[in-house]
């Protein structure tokens, strides 16, 4: 219970650390990368001289133009008039609807005065004349209507429809209808059968009749009107346009567009400084979620996190530095920039997913810090140029253990990074000069050998001062001629031999339950390191076949062996070797008893103190530590066994395992007895294949 509960402190501890980490880190990359949001601004008055050529950067709709010219696209659409046939027969049946109530009024009022008569039909063309603005007759004419012959009065009647009607049967507007007016007003006056007395009146009525036979059709007119405000393509300030030229006046309306782009100094715009820290935001919970997750243990979690962050960081400040000098230069310098020193450096020194994503988020920060103000939002060129470098390292070059395999790594990065140049100079609208295609491609060149270059010099760095056991330092600490490896060869011959059997169980053991096999065969290279102080004591390297513990009190045998471990660890300090070889040394039996001098020493009825016969620890924490403890017991045992077959193997590799278990030796590490079973099952596999029975060759 206190173990958990202790590991539940160490991850709060740990998480509380990765924020305020992830924080500064955040801090940092924001006040770098601030100014290269916030656009290009300009101190200028209206109507002053433009103080150089100022363009767009950004693309936006200008919508104040774009309302105007819509505008004129709707006052140049023609109004939409439709020919209503039935005007003709309508304004006819009026005039000839006066007639027959002037008849009709003639009829029913024969003996009326004529005063009365006149009444009579003012009240029956009441209707009439209300409705028809234009209209009014005269008492006279009414008279006239009234007393003529009805046969000359019928006449009029028909020839005034007639005329009325041809008049009528065109199309004309509004403003055609005086000249209508004046037409059917001559036509009137010509016509023989319209009699005289009634001529006044029938031009009265015909001039009245005119209106106009072509209609506005509003909602033809308003579709065309709508159709036309739509075909009207929004105005854009293209991003990259010239606004205005320097030695210019700045008018209204350049003033206005500058406006409109937010590139006057009263109009800066706060939302690129809030995406920039959204963009953050999210790249920091990428690393958050990572580190949270991980499984490793949490002293090497934070190594790993400062490294991340601080080779991160780092990246950021050089593309910061670059990006301030690339304004003095006209090629675009950026392509000098290493685009696979964090990838390189993430991976020897964390792992490949760390790795792939820091270069995705360097290549994105890397976009916004060499923004050149004309592009969208991120200068994707360098962009990618980072992203493919990265990449091509993180892929295709999958082994990087040896120093010596950098230089082909850097030619590998190298082509990439032509290929991408090549790319880009083709693609671009640009024509450029030899000496621009020189520059780009040997840029591209220097960028891959500064990756490498870099990351040589920086690697060693970080290992030391962060205690980083990197991959490629483990293959160089594996080398034969490493002086201690030297050392354990030449004087302890045996234990040299028994290190290198215990290497290949203890590596083919850790691939098999996903732990590191590469750091468990350097460590089973030294971690009997100890032996070199006494060797004789142990019996791999009694050549002579005599046995110095004969001859001592088991106390004193036990004190011998019990202190190779820490006198291998003292050692490895000495020489300033990694903290997990040292641990691993000082771990590998853990605290298990040492119990053939225990049953020696009950054997000459010695009072037995089991914990002097114990090995001081501790417990294996790591399960390389756990796999190398059961690997070193299981070959000395197997090799001290006469006649080893896969039975009698499996039996003993299955009783060394159960006695550690019994024994609490695995309780401070995190390995599972899934993985005991797997290790079992590796163990005998290859303890077979080495000791396998062999054909007898005739003498």
């Amino acid at each position: 219970m206190k173990k958990q509960l202790k590991n539940i402190m160490q991850i709060v501890q740990f998480r509380y650390f990765l924020i305020v980490v992830l924080f500064i880190t955040a801090t940092i990359q924001f006040l770098f990368m601030t100014g290269n949001v916030r656009g290009i601004t300009y101190d200028i008055q209206l109507l002053q001289l433009a103080p150089e050529t100022i363009r767009s950067v950004k693309t936006v709709e200008d919508t104040v133009k774009t309302e105007r010219e819509r505008d004129n696209a709707e006052k140049s659409v023609e109004p939409v008039y439709v020919f209503n046939e039935e005007v003709a027969d309508h304004r006819t049946a009026i005039v000839t609807s006066v007639f027959d109530i002037v008849l009709d009024v003639r009829r029913e009022t024969k003996d009326d005065t004529i005063e009365k008569k006149i009444e009579e039909l003012k009240e029956g063309l009441k209707d009439i004349t209300e409705a028809q603005n234009s209209l009014s007759i005269s008492n006279t004419q009414l008279e006239a209507l009234l007393t003529i012959d009805e046969e000359l009065l019928i006449h009029t009647k028909e020839s005034l429809a007639q005329i009325v009607t041809n008049a009528l049967d065109r199309p004309f507007r509004k403003d055609q209808i005086l000249t209508i007016r004046n037409e059917i007003d001559s036509k009137i006056r010509q016509q023989s059968t319209i009699a005289e007395p009634l001529l006044n009146t029938a031009i009265t009525l015909g001039r009245a009749a005119i209106i106009e036979t072509e209609v506005l059709d509003e909602e033809k007119t308003a579709l065309r009107v709508r159709q036309a405000r739509e075909m009207v393509e929004p105005t854009r300030i293209l991003q990259g346009q010239i606004i205005v030229q320097e030695g210019e006046l700045i008018d209204r309306e350049v003033y206005r567009q500058l406006e409109l782009l937010g590139m006057l100094d009263t109009k800066e715009s706060l939302k690129p400084v809030f995406g920039l820290l959204i963009l953050i935001f999210l790249q920091m919970s990428f690393i958050y979620v990572v580190f949270d997750r991980s499984k490793k243990p949490i002293a090497k979690r934070r190594n790993e996190l400062l490294v991340t962050t601080i080779v991160y960081t780092l990246c950021i400040v050089m593309m910061k530095l670059m990006s301030i000098v690339a304004v003095n230069f006209d090629v675009i310098i950026a392509f000098l920039f290493p685009t696979a020193l964090a990838t390189m450096l993430i991976r020897l020194l964390v792992d490949d997913r760390i790795a792939a994503i820091i270069t995705v988020m360097t290549a994105t920060s890397a976009g916004i810090i060499f923004h050149s103000g004309y592009a969208a939002v991120l200068q994707m060129d360098i962009a990618l140029y980072i992203l493919f470098g990265g990449f091509a390292m993180l892929y295709f070059m999958r082994n990087l253990e040896k120093r010596s395999a950098l230089l082909q790594a850097c030619g590998i990065l190298a082509i990439m990074n032509i290929l991408f140049i090549s790319f880009y100079l083709l693609m671009s609208q640009t024509g450029y000069g030899l000496t621009e295609v020189g520059f780009y491609f040997t840029a591209a060149v220097i960028s891959a050998v500064l990756s490498g270059a870099l990351t040589m010099g920086l690697l060693p760095f970080f290992e030391s001062a962060f205690g980083i056991l990197s991959t490629m330092r483990l293959i160089e600490l594996s080398n034969p001629n490493h002086p201690l490896l030297r050392k354990l060869l030449t004087e302890t011959p045996g234990t040299y031999h028994h290190s290198i059997m215990v290497a290949n169980l203890a590596e083919a053991a850790c691939e098999a339950i996903g732990a590191d096999g590469l750091l468990a065969r350097v460590g089973c290279y030294y971690h009997d390191l100890g032996k070199t102080r006494r060797p004789t004591f142990f019996i791999e390297n009694q050549m002579s076949g005599i046995n110095p513990h004969d001859t001592l009190p088991p106390q004193s045998s036990a004190d011998i062996i019990i202190a190779h471990t820490t006198d291998g660890a003292a050692l490895l300090r000495k020489h300033k070797m990694p903290q997990e070889i040292i641990d691993i040394a000082l771990q590998h039996h853990g605290t298990s008893l040492l119990k053939f001098f225990v049953y020696k020493a009950k054997e000459e009825g010695m009072n037995v103190d089991e914990s002097a016969f114990r090995y001081p620890g501790p417990k294996p924490q790591t399960k390389e530590a756990a796999v190398i403890s059961i690997a070193d017991s299981v070959e000395a045992a197997v090799r001290s066994m006469k006649e080893p077959t896969a039975e009698k193997i499996k039996k003993l590799i299955q009783s060394i395992i159960q006695d550690r278990v019994q024994d609490d030796q695995f309780d401070e590490c995190d390995i599972s007895l899934k993985e005991l079973k797997l290790i079992e099952d590796v163990l005998c596999t290859t303890l077979n294949g080495t000791f396998h029975s062999r054909i007898e060759y005739p003498k």
